[in-house]
């Protein structure tokens, strides 16, 4: 089913509410490269036709889609985190940060925003509204994964780094990327608090280790 405005009309029927923003990530799950969030603000109208969530799309269908949306949309914001903050302070706290980053770059403040998933990594005092599978359920939120996804992916490209795959497999652990990190190491872009590192014994002493305080732990996907 196409995503609607339900989520938006059920939170502007608040009379303490006024603009709604959709936020969504992209790079949680990679081993090299930023995390990106994006948040959008709509004024209701129709949206580009086939939007989705982006991972319902093709790559090609991804683009023509974000070419339309940056010029359809009342308001888009940016917000990265880079590999080396993800490594500093934990993934949780990185996406807090790219989170606001992106709200802050608006050019309106949302009185409520539309989360996707099922955990607040934004925080006060932004009032959030989880919803699981919202890039699929809300309109807002589906422009912000499909604009998050083309920057980012575009972004991993632009890094070069061809024997690992960026332009294909975004920093993710494709075959390829893996096989390429088990020969030469880690790259400049490569998260080093990863997991993967203690699977790799020529690269293992690059592994860096945060304080327990703020680590969550990559589950290992090797083996």
């Amino acid at each position: 089913m196409a995503p609607t405005y339900d989520i938006e009309h059920l939170l502007l029927a608040q009379p303490s509410t006024r603009t709604v923003a959709g936020v969504d990530e992209v790079g949680r799950g990679a081993w090299a490269g930023p995390v990106t969030v994006c948040a959008v603000v709509t004024d209701l109208s129709e949206p580009p036709a086939g939007l989705t969530d982006s991972k319902q799309l093709t790559p090609a269908r991804r683009e023509t889609v974000a070419a339309e949306l940056l010029s359809w949309a009342a308001g888009i914001g940016f917000g990265e985190a880079t590999h080396t903050e993800i490594d500093t302070v934990g993934m949780t706290e990185a996406l807090r940060r790219a989170a606001r980053r992106a709200l802050e770059a608006l050019p309106v403040r949302p009185d409520a925003v539309i989360l996707d998933g099922s955990h607040d990594y934004i925080g006060a005092p932004w009032p959030v509204r989880l919803e699981v599978r919202g890039d699929a359920a809300s309109i807002s939120v589906a422009a912000a994964s499909v604009l998050a996804k083309v920057r980012r992916d575009a972004q991993m490209a632009a890094l070069g780094c061809a024997e690992y795959g960026f332009a294909d497999n975004a920093g993710y652990p494709s075959p390829a990327h893996q096989e390429a990190l088990a020969r030469l190491g880690p790259t400049e872009h490569h998260r080093l608090s990863w997991s993967y590192l203690d699977d790799l014994p020529r690269w293992r002493h690059l592994r860096r280790h945060r304080d327990p305080a703020v680590s969550e732990g990559q589950v290992s996907l090797f083996g």
